[in-house]
């Protein structure tokens, strides 16, 4: 079998702005004029709002000056400076809702398409990474990562860009106010709120990162455990996996506990500069109304600017905090984009063309590690329309040569052919589209037994569906259910005994309606009478087929036109099954065993 474990080695960093270049396109679609066009009218829009926000001090300085002045005119002129500053105010939260309006259809169409593309991706990967990968893991990754590329964005443009063009009108208003001196300190107060931001995020991503990957753990631990819910039954392991869950949690609290103490570190490193700035402003326009320089006005003017500038100057640490981590989210995505793609069609390979299905394995080597060879040279030949079977001890290759000839991998060395076609130079789809298999193992979707059988082949009918229900054995079972073919399987089939999981398999494969099959232990989980009835249908079904059975019960291959024995990968004996009796070699030793392990009758009515 393929190793299990995933290789300990750190991935390379991989966050930053090239991480932001790559998303670039997903936000700028080069084939979706549309898009682009809300980002222009969201841009114009954050313009708009920004103007009336920066207009807003005036109003109020304005006002509050008017107020010291007598005179009949004087009410009317205050009371629309009032009027004006509730508008200007209402005006700004009304286009910053229309920006977000307008850019919404952006935001989700890029998280959309992303999220396709590693989706897509994950199904082109080799078996052997996803082997290697836990699903618990790899679903965490695609559900942070698309979680936070809205977030991500709406900041990003909505709050950075803006508090930008912010600072440096401010700061042309207060030179023109106010002189060099306050825009000198605005500045530098401006620079050390970043700095800190940037150092205590900095030291706070590495702690983030630790519980992302904790958490993953955890919840891949859990989704492991659930299941494999009847193991964990079947040797009271409870309490085991309480605790291997219980400390994969406490892990992930203790990470959790130290990543929220650093945001109130850097909360209160950050309130201290903000502070020291108000402050030091708000008393040098004191001191200089004091002396005449300045009015009471001013004194507001400086306040209402202070305060928009450092209100999203006051969330620039969770805009940091955020657009670090959804970076770190989205290059976890484009790690799985990037990963090298084991098992590729060649440029410009062409369809499997079938006319004889014959399948040819020439001096195949292949092993899973280089240090372990499974395959040693194997070649055989399956002529078209012949029913060949497959047998020997657990760990000679039998399943290998399955995994193979579906192009999983790739052989070290040697070709597998189909009619004269080497695979390695054809589309897989067209590959696979030729192939069907019913595996010892059948999984089935969390949906309904019709779904599960017309997944064979998309489009096929209800008339076909049925047809396959009758072929597989498996139509009076369901008719006898109250929901017939809408009938839900449950999480991985678990609703459905191992004999009917199996059927429906067969029932799934037949719909496929393939040239050529594969039988893994297809009978192993059904009891004698109803594998007798499969067998049936499998030899009809197999009369115009090239049929390949990998089987461990002798009793159900005895009838095949040729049989394999392999031993340690290699091919020891070859021909029918009273041929190999008369040998008297490794495939008699196996029948007399099966015969005197209680099979005997079963073998004999198989061999007559």
């Amino acid at each position: 079998m393929p190793p299990e474990t995933a290789s300990s080695a750190r991935a390379p960093r991989h966050d930053g702005w090239r991480t932001l270049q790559r998303f670039l396109p997903y936000l700028w679609p080069r084939d979706n004029p549309g898009l682009r066009w809300r980002i222009i009218v969201a841009t114009v829009l954050i313009l708009i709002s920004t103007g009336f926000q920066l207009a807003l001090p005036y109003a109020l300085k304005w006002a509050v000056d008017a107020m010291n002045v007598t005179g009949p005119r004087v009410l009317g002129f205050v009371m629309l400076m009032v009027l004006a500053y509730s508008a200007g105010r209402f005006a700004g939260v009304a286009f910053d809702n229309l920006r977000n309006i307008v850019f919404e259809r952006v935001g989700q169409d890029a998280t959309r398409t992303l999220a396709e593309h590693v989706f897509a991706r994950l199904h082109r990967l080799s078996l052997r990474f996803h082997l290697a990968r836990r699903t618990g893991e790899v679903t965490k990754v695609i559900e942070r990562g698309t979680k936070s590329i809205d977030t991500m964005l709406y900041f990003m443009l909505f709050n950075i860009v803006p508090t930008v063009l912010q600072l440096v009108i401010v700061a042309v208003i207060f030179w023109i106010n106010f002189g060099w001196g306050l825009v000198a300190a605005t500045a530098a107060a401006v620079v050390a709120y970043i700095w800190v931001t940037r150092t205590i995020t900095n030291w706070r991503t590495h702690l983030r990162e630790r519980m992302n990957r904790l958490d993953g753990q955890a919840l891949s631990r859990a989704v492991d455990s659930l299941l494999n819910y009847e193991t964990v039954k079947y040797f009271g392991a409870e309490a085991r996996e309480e605790a291997r869950y219980a400390a994969a949690t406490r892990a992930y609290a203790d990470a959790a506990v130290a990543s929220e103490n650093s945001l109130g570190a850097l909360n209160i490193a950050q309130a201290l500069v903000v502070n020291m700035l108000m402050a030091g402003a708000m008393a040098y326009t004191v001191w200089g109304w004091w002396h005449g320089t300045y009015t009471a006005g001013q004194l507001v003017f400086v306040q209402t600017y202070l305060t928009q500038l450092f209100r999203p100057l006051d969330m620039l640490g969770m805009v940091y905090r955020t657009i670090r981590q959804g970076l770190t989210d989205m290059a976890e995505m484009f790690r799985l984009i990037d990963t090298h793609v084991e098992v590729a069609d060649a440029p410009g390979a062409p369809a499997l063309a079938i006319r004889q299905a014959g399948v040819v394995f020439d001096n195949v080597v292949f092993g899973y590690d280089p240090e372990r060879t499974i395959l040693h040279g194997l070649s055989f030949e399956v002529p078209a329309g012949s029913r060949v079977a497959i047998v020997g001890p657990s760990g000679a290759g039998k399943s290998t040569i399955g995994r193979l000839l579906f192009r999983f991998y790739d052989p070290l060395s040697g070709r597998i052919l189909i009619d004269g076609q080497d695979i390695r130079t054809v589309t897989q789809t067209s590959l696979r589209a030729a192939l069907g298999i019913v595996p010892q193992d059948s999984v089935l979707f969390n949906d309904t037994i019709g779904y599960n059988i017309a997944y064979g082949r998309e489009g096929a009918t209800m008339a076909e569906v049925e047809a396959a229900t009758r072929g597989a054995a498996i139509a009076d079972f369901i008719g006898r259910l109250p929901q017939g073919l809408d009938t839900e399987v449950g999480e991985r089939g678990l609703k459905l005994s191992g004999g009917e999981k199996q059927r429906v398999a067969i029932a799934r494969t037949l719909v496929k309606n393939p040239p050529i099959l594969l039988f893994d232990e297809a009978t192993s989980a059904l009891d004698t009478r109803t594998e007798q009835d499969i067998l049936g249908t499998l030899r009809a079904v197999a009369a115009n087929r090239t049929t390949i059975s990998i089987a461990h019960r002798l009793s159900t291959i005895a009838d095949s036109d040729s049989i394999l024995v392999l031993e340690q990968g290699r091919l020891v004996e070859q021909g029918s099954h009273a041929e190999l009796l008369r040998r008297d070699g490794l495939y008699a030793e196996m029948w007399a065993r099966q015969a005197s392990e209680g099979g005997e009758e079963d073998l004999v009515e198989a061999a007559q």
